[in-house]
């Protein structure tokens, strides 16, 4: 990072460098039809304003040439494709181990609270409160800071002669203050959203009361996850990608901070009845809180090494109704997705107990090697694809596109296997420790095995978001959402039916994995419509070559484990877990490179290239 912002001390000011206009892309004209001559001006890729970062090695230079047929190969030079690939890798492997260390201090801190909490009422209330403010948060401008902000600030960027300068200054002051408005009519509305999710009564499984007084202490983090978004969608913007990535770290270690602080302090949470003067109470809900208002505001220096300095421009700007008319169909996105969500609480909370905290720490398990991959290639490919559309070219689109899946995959799915391999020793191992240990850690860990294989249908969902968002269309993904949660809200409804209470947290996270599944073939085929053609024959030949390799090879190493589990009878519980996990890992992980390079998965050359370069 130091090294970032040294380049962007040596980058001209936004102010003095002029960019000549790149042409709007016509959006859902045929792609074979859309202008290929840009501007007099545009061919040169200049640098990315106050980013100091000059193009990658592979990036290109010039317009590519005619729009291929559909179906037809991308137009590249013999070595543009692995040197696109190279860079990418490059670009999304910085992002990879700052994403790496705030996903394992954060996994470290659910450990802490189930540890603390356990598996329990009180970790019920919290989970479903600690979820409210980025509920909230995402309802109101989440989805526009994080997917439609990126593409309208690299337009302005391009387009203005201050670089944009101004209209940053313009966004902060107006979603500033829709925020703090937002974050107050949330605090007031408390006591009837923590209802909606758990109903109206106390089932035993959560309190309606403890999560209100929970909720009044963490809804505030609304205008600071706001605001931490908008500083790092313009630092995205500007190609300066580490500080938005490491900035979770502090979260996080600021949260086990309040939790030390919290075991420390004497006696208990009171529920019945509850009280808000609570020293408990006070010090975990204020404490989480605090984690986010830092997570937001180290990101100010950074801000300043780009050159950005705010003054409040009041007014209004035409890009903002653009993003304003794309909000609305975000809102309707989120609308939609909390209906899923709403039944799957009220659904887990009426189970057995714990299973709330269960079913959540399980996507949060899931969402370690997404976040550590797929989000780190997200966080590369958004601003790539946003000048690609916002140039018309509709061929980098879908090569950019391509190339994220194809990554994901290679990424993604054998780190699935072993999770559906070994998911009930996963459990084990990690979260039996203090008040969570018992039968909730290996059910926890089955939840994991249940869902693993919507991880990889997860990442390709988001992605083929992120491509439509850069060409500034937020009614397809929500359409894609309305599918999804057509196929899960059956699935959720059925489970108390068919699965015993102790077992119906498992049928919902299958459920949540069967609902990325369909969002990914409805996004495909939305795309194939859109752009013409998808390169989807190239995704799913590597998605069968990298399925068989990691199948075969967590096959392998489950039966292995199987032949040396009795020998390890007389262990305990934890030890036991930890030696099937860790060597069915190191079995399953290294068999899986092993047979994709046996079955010619190109796509790994990029990372070993990378490595080799190490």
């Amino acid at each position: 990072m130091r090294e970032d912002r040294r380049a962007a001390e040596r980058a001209p000011h936004p102010a003095v460098v002029r960019h000549e206009p790149l042409p709007r892309p016509v959006m859902g004209a045929d792609p074979r039809r859309t202008p290929r001559t840009p501007p007099e001006g545009a061919a040169e890729v200049t640098r990315p304003l106050g980013s100091g970062r000059v193009p990658d090695p592979g990036e290109p230079t010039t317009p590519l040439g005619p729009v291929a047929e559909p179906g037809a190969p991308a137009a590249s030079t013999p070595s543009g494709g692995a040197e696109r690939t190279g860079s990418l890798v490059r670009s999304s492997g910085m992002i990879a181990i700052a994403s790496l260390v705030s996903r394992i201090t954060g996994f470290v801190r659910n450990l802490a609270l189930v540890a603390v909490l356990g598996f329990a009422v009180v970790n019920d209330s919290y989970t479903i409160s600690n979820t409210l403010p980025n509920i909230v948060y995402e309802l109101l401008l989440g989805g526009v800071l994080t997917s439609v902000m990126i593409p309208v600030l690299v337009r302005a960027q391009a387009e203005d002669a201050d670089g944009g300068e101004r209209f940053t200054r313009l966004l902060f002051t107006v979603v500033g203050a829709a925020l703090l408005v937002a974050t107050l009519i949330a605090m007031a509305a408390a006591p009837l959203l923590t209802r909606l999710y758990l109903g109206s009564g106390d089932t035993g499984q959560a309190n309606p009361a403890l999560a209100t007084a929970f909720a009044w202490l963490l809804l505030p983090q609304i205008f600071f996850y706001g605001i931490g978004a908008l500083l790092g969608a313009v630092l995205n913007s500007r190609q300066v990608f580490g500080p938005f990535a490491w900035a979770p770290v502090l979260n996080n270690v600021v949260m086990l901070g309040v939790l030390v602080v919290y075991v420390l302090v004497p006696g208990e949470i009171s529920v019945d009845p509850v009280r808000m003067g609570d020293p408990k109470l006070l010090v975990l809900g204020i404490g989480t809180t605090l984690g986010i208002v830092v997570q937001a505001l180290v990101l100010i220096p950074f801000m300043r090494s780009i050159g950005f300095r705010y003054r409040p421009v009041w007014g209004w700007d035409p890009r903002l109704s653009l993003a304003g008319g794309m909000a609305l169909w975000i809102v309707a996105y989120v609308l939609v997705g909390q209906a899923g969500y709403i039944v799957t609480t009220r659904v887990a909370a009426s189970a057995s107990e714990g299973s709330v905290a269960t079913y959540m720490n399980a996507w949060l398990l899931l969402q370690v090697p997404y976040g550590v991959l797929g989000v780190s290639l997200l966080t590369a490919l958004m601003p790539r694809m946003s000048r690609a559309a916002a140039k018309g070219d509709v061929d980098q689109v879908v090569t950019d596109l391509s190339l994220g899946a194809r990554l994901s995959t290679v990424g993604l799915v054998p780190i699935a296997a072993v999770m559906t391999a070994f998911g009930p020793a996963l459990g084990t191992a990690l979260f039996s420790v203090g008040a969570g240990s018992g039968a909730g850690a290996e059910r926890l860990g089955q939840a994991v095995a249940w869902s693993a294989f919507g991880l990889l249908p997860y990442a390709v969902t988001m992605l083929q978001m992120r491509v439509f968002y850069a060409m500034t269309d937020s009614r397809t993904p929500t359409l894609i959402q309305v599918g999804m949660v057509g196929v899960k809200i059956p699935l959720l409804l059925a489970c108390p039916l068919l699965l015993p209470p102790e077992q119906v947290v498992l049928g919902l996270a299958a459920a949540n994995g069967l609902s990325f599944v369909g969002g990914a073939v409805l996004g495909q085929w939305l795309l194939r419509r859109r752009l013409g053609w998808a390169r989807s024959g190239e995704v799913l030949a590597c998605l069968a070559r990298v399925a068989l390799a990691s199948a075969a090879a967590a096959a392998v190493a489950w039966g292995i484990t199987r032949l040396v589990d009795p020998a390890l009878a007389d262990w305990p519980d934890v030890a036991r877990a930890w030696t099937l996990l860790v060597g069915g890992t190191l079995i399953a992980l290294p068999l899986a490179v092993v047979a994709m390079r046996v079955l010619r998965v190109r796509e790994l050359d990029a990372v070993f290239r990378r490595f080799a370069r190490r």
